[in-house]
């Protein structure tokens, strides 16, 4: 599948050496214009931008660094400890280990342990809101409902889209949407993000979600249940679903990358709201650390892979590497963004029957993200 956001370039313009230059602020404008949702008042990409020539915009703005405020926020004293829930199973969560690994961590002077979490969603978020944990990666699909109903955790920052693959048999003649009609999907669990997605996006194509069966096995018997013609399709996320397509039994009929979804987040990084509220410094440079790790999956996949596989991730780093390119890790919105984005995403799932009818998009979106960057 293709996830490109490239640019096309500028051509060069027939006049002086300064014409051939952006502005700071048309740069700016630009770029939000492009969804590359750059915060305003970031010194940093400000300065930046004065200096980058007329060429790809991209390219350019591949070049500055995540931005920073006016105001210090660096942690002083000791280097403070928190503890980040993760999945070591989920290659899309790779910007936890990338930032322990490779410093990002350390450079905002926090000491991370990792908590390998395998339980329920609602045990992970409680025990961020409860103090067992200090934050958590995970799919915003996964965490949304449990947010609606109150925990106290804020979402800081969407960290990137991709990962999660409807996967449609060959032999059962799966190769469309639209074939999927009547038929059985095959998922992890009734409440998993990759059903609701695929829910929502069908629902968008005119299939009701409900003519499908949706069918639960466990993770890793998905492609089991296909191949013995229990389902004809199933829907899950990576690494496993990128290794069943591979193998070349099953069509790629959609991924959360499809469509009007291609610059959508998908995994988000929540804290719990004590320490949003009671030590922001901490939350900030957490946030940082996370964001500045998620560029870096994005500029350099292989390195990443290398790290991950070392944790324990499933398939080879050339396999991994893939994965890694076919996300958009160097896309993690934040502010006005990420709050459109959870409102979005939020109305999608009243339409199929998530989230209640009676919540207003807008002012959850307002009460679930906290601002830490500014």
């Amino acid at each position: 599948m293709s996830t490109s956001n490239d640019v096309p370039k500028t051509p060069e313009p027939q006049h002086s050496h300064e014409s051939a230059r952006l502005s700071r602020r048309a740069l700016l404008a630009s770029a939000g214009a492009l969804g590359f949702g750059v915060p305003l008042g970031c010194l940093p990409i400000a300065n930046a931008l004065t200096a980058v020539g007329v060429g790809s915009l991209r390219d350019a703005l591949d070049k500055i660094p995540i931005c920073t405020t006016a105001a210090a926020t660096e942690l002083q004293g000791p280097p403070r400890a928190i503890k980040l829930a993760w999945n070591a199973t989920a290659i899309c969560t790779s910007a936890a280990p990338i930032a322990k690994e490779r410093g990002f961590f350390a450079r905002h002077n926090l000491d991370v342990e990792f908590v390998n979490f395998g339980g329920s969603t609602e045990q992970l978020l409680e025990a961020i809101a409860t103090g067992k944990a200090d934050a958590g990666i995970g799919m915003a699909l996964r965490w949304l409902k449990p947010l609606e109903q109150g925990f106290d955790v804020r979402i800081t920052a969407g960290i990137h889209g991709g990962c999660m693959r409807l996967l449609g048999s060959k032999a059962a003649g799966i190769d469309s949407l639209e074939s999927l009609k009547g038929k059985t999907v095959a998922i992890s669990d009734q409440a998993s993000p990759t059903k609701n997605f695929f829910a929502i996006l069908l629902l968008k194509k005119g299939i009701d979600p409900e003519s499908i069966q949706w069918r639960q096995y466990p993770a890793n018997l998905l492609a089991l249940a296909v191949e013995k013609g229990e389902a004809q399709a199933l829907a899950d996320a990576d690494p496993l679903t990128y290794l069943w397509l591979k193998e070349g039994k099953l069509n790629e009929l959609a991924t959360n990358l499809s469509g009007e979804y291609a610059n959508r987040t998908c995994c988000v990084l929540a804290i719990r709201g004590s320490l949003v509220r009671d030590e922001k410094p901490v939350a900030t440079a957490l946030t940082r650390a996370v964001l500045e790790a998620s560029d870096h999956v994005g500029h350099d996949p292989a390195d990443a892979a290398a790290v991950f596989s070392a944790y324990g991730g499933k398939g080879s780093v050339e396999d991994l590497t893939a994965m890694l390119n076919s996300q958009t890790h160097k896309h993690h919105p934040v502010g006005v963004d990420l709050k459109q984005q959870i409102a979005l995403y939020a109305d999608e799932l009243k339409l199929v029957n998530v989230f209640k009818p009676s919540t207003n998009a807008s002012k959850f979106a307002e009460r679930v993200y906290a601002d830490v960057l500014s």
